[in-house]
């Protein structure tokens, strides 16, 4: 199983272009899914959820999709990637590699905006997508959830893959150096691609594929590729 954790705020379609991709259904059971309060999600109240702790405890039943002998693939990107770090600490025997695409896991660099203000608006929120009323409540949630995971991070020893756009201006690019302090696990890739944005499972599909094809390939110390050195693991 390949599961496919979407960010704030989007949608399991969000992935279309790795669902549709012909290389990787011919390998994985690809699942994408709508987390709680975006796309088809049901809740039983209209208050959106905010913790990532509930996000990641309602989605690990996905797992019991996972028929094939070997354990799933998940990757997360954006909001969706401590979702995807926390069900990997909740069911460790269930993940197999953790993938994070553009995280935003640091609870010191949160980034705000001019116009991020208005959507806490409730008569603006009336107007709104419920999605984008979702992705509000959880951005001024993000850095309280955060700092609640601190402790997650240490049970990840699985393989884990970061990937970090250096001009990221929805994620800072410091979040790289956050995992790199926080996680133990000695089977990590840290990639960094300077040039960049936050898009990457649009704008840099042929490597992630290339990356979830090869699982578990590494087998050393963590490493660090910064694609503007050519690409040199150091």
């Amino acid at each position: 199983m390949l599961l496919l954790i979407h960010g704030a705020p989007g949608a399991w379609w969000g992935y279309m272009n790795m669902l549709d991709d012909t290389v990787l259904q011919k390998k994985f059971h690809i699942v994408s899914v709508d987390r709680l309060g975006y796309g088809n999600s049901w809740l039983k109240r209209r208050r959106p959820i905010s913790s990532i702790e509930t996000q990641a405890r309602c989605l690990l039943s996905v797992f019991e999709l996972n028929h094939s002998s070997e354990p799933a693939i998940v990757l997360g990107r954006s909001y969706g990637a401590p979702i995807a770090a926390a069900m990997a600490a909740m069911q460790p025997e269930a993940v197999k590699q953790l993938i994070m695409i553009s995280p935003v896991i640091d609870p010191e660099k949160e980034k705000f905006y001019w116009f991020s203000k208005y959507g806490r608006n409730r008569l603006i929120q009336l107007f709104l997508p419920r999605e984008f009323n979702t992705a509000t409540a959880e951005k001024y949630k993000h850095s309280e959830e955060l700092r609640k995971m601190l402790p997650i991070w240490e049970k990840l020893t699985m393989p884990v893959v970061v990937i970090q756009g250096g001009n990221d201006w929805i994620g800072d690019p410091v979040n790289i150096e956050f995992a790199k302090s926080k996680i133990p696990s000695l089977r990590s890739q840290y990639i960094t691609i300077p040039k960049a944005g936050h898009m990457l499972t649009f704008s840099h599909l042929d490597m992630i594929r290339q990356i979830i094809l090869t699982t578990n390939k590494h087998r050393q110390k963590n490493i660090s590729i910064d694609l503007a050195a050519g690409g040199v693991a150091r």
